[in-house]
């Protein structure tokens, strides 16, 4: 037996668990976490493994409380080993909403969550809430650069390849710079949207930052695990900024302004994705991921047609990047 597990069993036994109670893995998620379903006495709960030498645990404790506070609703933490980093969640089943997807009441789902946006938006910032500056944005897309470029593809940046990168990094800075900051979950997407006794539960909420308005948004509809039809994007995408706009999240901003922040958050977003897909693939041994990493760049590809200030990156990325993922994927 590990000493992690030892330090599990000990942490059960204080909740006094039985010695016969089931405990069952759980399909793990894109981070170090592990996660158990435990059933004894005709109940279940949820254990979640996150060791603190790898993870930190504060803002999953203090960004529960924080949000909880703002009428949004999370698992509750039942009980806790910080020391070990070990936690008893409340069990909230296992219908998201990427399982909801084919149900005749998707429309009416997702402006649910829509109507959720503004109780985020305005959560206060912990203090130790991380801000979309610069410095993070330049960090989030070099994973693509690292993991995907040199890392799957095995290639180094020519000259005109930096300097056509550093040019995008810098347009897509700037776009998220000159939008409204508010508090942002940061992964408001089909996987980690719970429906549970007909309401929703946010998960995964432990990377909040505060950063632009547009972002949760963006993560909710241009989802890189479900892609949504025209007629439905832009029936969610006309709702999202009224919600927005009505809240006061968006003043003096047109529609045709909050699109562009919105479309250019996107192409951050999905570069970002596509490099952490890599990431997985090669750091962490997760082939899970592989499927999508071609169709969320297709997602920057289409996007980017419609600014001419990224034609060479859309062009750079269909004639040169995703044919050779093509050969090595």
């Amino acid at each position: 037996m590990t000493e992690r597990e030892i330090h599990l069993n000990a942490f059960l036994s204080q909740q006094n668990f039985l010695a016969d109670s089931q405990l069952v893995v759980i399909t793990g998620d894109a981070s170090f976490r592990k996660y158990y379903r435990i059933t004894t006495a005709g109940q279940s709960f949820i254990v979640m493994d996150s060791n603190p030498d790898v993870v930190n645990n504060h803002p999953f404790i203090a960004y529960n409380r924080l949000f909880s506070t703002q009428g949004l609703r999370l698992p509750n933490i039942l009980a806790s080993d910080e020391r070990h980093g070990f936690f008893l969640l409340e069990d909230l089943g296992s219908v998201h909403l990427a399982d909801l997807l084919a149900s005749n009441q998707k429309i009416n789902y997702y402006q649910q969550l829509i109507d959720l946006l503004p109780l985020i938006a305005k959560t206060p910032a912990d203090v130790t809430m991380r801000k979309y500056d610069g410095e993070f944005v330049a960090f989030e897309l070099n994973i693509f650069k690292e993991w995907l470029v040199e890392g799957v593809l095995k290639r180094r940046f020519s000259n005109d390849e930096d300097a056509l990168w550093q040019s995008v990094v810098s347009l897509l800075t700037d776009n998220l710079l000159n939008q409204p900051q508010v508090t942002v979950h940061r992964d408001y997407h089909s996987r980690n949207l719970m429906y549970y006794q007909n309401q929703w539960v946010v998960i995964d909420y432990q990377d909040a930052v505060t950063g632009p308005v547009s972002y949760d948004l963006v993560s909710l509809l241009r989802d890189c695990y479900h892609q949504l039809t025209a007629d439905e994007f832009s029936q969610l995408f006309d709702y999202g900024f009224k919600v927005l706009q009505d809240f006061g999240l968006l003043p003096n901003v047109s529609p045709a302004q909050f699109r562009r922040w919105f479309d250019l958050v996107g192409v951050q977003r999905h570069l970002k994705a596509a490099g952490i897909f890599c990431r997985l693939l090669l750091r962490d041994h997760k082939a899970g991921y592989v499927p999508a990493i071609l169709p969320t760049l297709e997602y920057v590809v289409a996007v980017a047609k419609d600014y001419p200030e990224l034609d060479a990156l859309q062009h750079w990325l269909s004639q040169a990047l995703m044919p050779s993922l093509i050969e090595v994927l």
